[in-house]
């Protein structure tokens, strides 16, 4: 049998070289100069399973990993050993306390043991496992010390009964820096849901096959569901404020936004060339957000919302993630903010799955017109029905016209910092996004 601490030893010395290739790893833009273990905790002695959280030093930055090693697979990542991981479900089901890691359900709710784990293959940050049809166990890969807002709000949603979530059903957590921090999180699962992003690109490809005919002619049409998840996403943003409460922003608050935007835009600007000509009208947009009539309602809010964060159910759209953006501090993630930054979020995404297909390809007039023409009907379909389930303190996103655009441009200056960075081929998305956007006016 393998000694546990050497199995430790022998992938901490591997980790440096292997950490760039790990699909969860989020330091990819820099190397990494050395690992440590923070904490070891052995979970099985044979077959061994050990959970190690570790230390990723980098130039500049340091930050916690956790990880789930064997010696049962040659690159010793037990996340996809099913027999080990079921493990996990059972620690679960058993509310079992393991050298301070502790595994809960939640109240009410029935875990089913001996349930063989599989991994789900599309995920980055995080690594997701589903048992059975019956639970899927999302262990957070990069850990912020504290509960993770994705338990916090899950747990407030589930407690005011919202529809449009998967309910928790359990949690493993354990102490980092002196915290209890949140190492993973079990959901019902939904067998038969299917990604919001897929369906609406597999709508997009209908209209490109069928070149001749409008949007709303085509088969896949996707404005009826884009109007039931605007309903959905507005009943959530209900439901939070239900939940956690919300309140008015006051003027620091606003000022604090605009200046958050701007310099956003300055610090993109002086590394991409292709924004600057666009930097006069988007500061201008976003100085515009100041002159908001009416008090605008701040609250906790999704933080990351776009096509590939929902899940259509044969019951309704479900609404997954609540973690936030994944690069931005903690503080910003767990703070009170506009609803509409999350319908930006979201209007953002239509554009992107509009255009997606004329990514690298010959320019083509008639297809870059049924794109805009997809976007354009999709985006009104959502903010419809975000409006018609809007609470009174948010209403009709329609009406916040500046504030709408502000924040949805504001989106776009960080997608071209990314695209610049990440995937040069897509920057025009986002660019002629801009371009169209303060071009038209709020």
């Amino acid at each position: 049998m393998t000694d546990p601490q050497d199995l430790v030893d022998k992938v901490l010395s591997e980790l440096p070289a292997q950490l760039p290739d790990r699909r969860w790893f989020g330091g990819k833009d820099r190397p990494v100069t050395s690992v440590r273990a923070v904490r070891t905790t052995v979970l099985h002695d044979d077959p061994v399973l050990v959970h190690v959280v570790v230390e990723v030093v980098q130039p500049g930055r340091s930050a916690p990993y956790q990880l789930l090693v064997t010696d049962r697979v040659d690159d010793y990542d037990a996340t996809g050993d099913a027999e080990l991981t079921g493990l996990l479900l059972d620690l679960i089901a058993d509310g079992a306390e393991v050298d301070g890691l502790v595994f809960a359900r939640e109240p009410d709710v029935e875990v089913q043991k001996g349930l063989r784990g599989r991994p789900v293959g599309a995920e980055q940050s995080n690594t997701s496992l589903v048992f059975g049809s019956q639970h899927i166990l999302k262990l957070f890969r990069k850990l912020t010390t504290g509960e993770n807002p994705d338990l916090v709000l899950h747990r407030a949603l589930a407690r005011v009964g919202c529809e449009h979530i998967a309910r928790p059903q359990g949690s493993i957590t354990g102490e980092l820096d002196g915290r209890t921090t949140t190492i993973g999180m079990l959901q019902q699962f939904q067998p038969d849901a299917v990604e919001g992003w897929a369906m609406a690109t597999t709508s997009v490809r209908d209209l490109m096959t069928e070149r001749d005919l409008h949007a709303d002619e085509v088969g896949g049409d996707f404005a009826g569901e884009a109007q039931r998840l605007g309903h959905a996403v507005a009943t959530v943003h209900a439901d939070l404020e239900r939940a956690l409460g919300g309140q008015l922003a006051d003027d620091d608050d606003i000022e604090r936004t605009v200046r958050a935007m701007r310099a956003r835009l300055d610090e993109v600007a002086e590394v991409v060339p292709a924004l600057l000509p666009y930097a006069p009208a988007l500061r201008e947009a976003f100085d515009a957000a100041r002159e908001t009539e009416g008090g605008i309602a701040i609250q906790h809010i999704h933080g990351d919302l776009h096509l590939g964060q929902v899940l259509r159910t044969v019951h309704g759209w479900l609404l997954i993630d609540f973690e936030g953006e994944p690069g931005a501090p903690m503080a910003e993630r767990t703070s009170l903010r506009s609803p509409l930054r999350d319908v930006a979020g979201m209007l953002r995404s239509f554009d992107y799955a509009a255009h997606q297909l004329l990514v690298g390809r010959p320019e083509d007039h008639q297809l870059a017109v049924r794109a805009l023409e997809w976007a354009r009907r999709n985006r009104a379909a959502f903010t419809e029905g975000y409006a018609e389930a809007a609470s009174e303190a948010v209403g009709d996103p329609r009406r916040r016209g500046y504030l709408l655009r502000a924040f949805e441009l504001d989106k776009a200056v960080y997608e071209v910092s990314y695209e610049y960075a990440n995937r040069p081929e897509w920057l025009t998305v986002p660019l002629s996004s801009i371009a169209r956007i303060t071009g038209e006016g709020a």
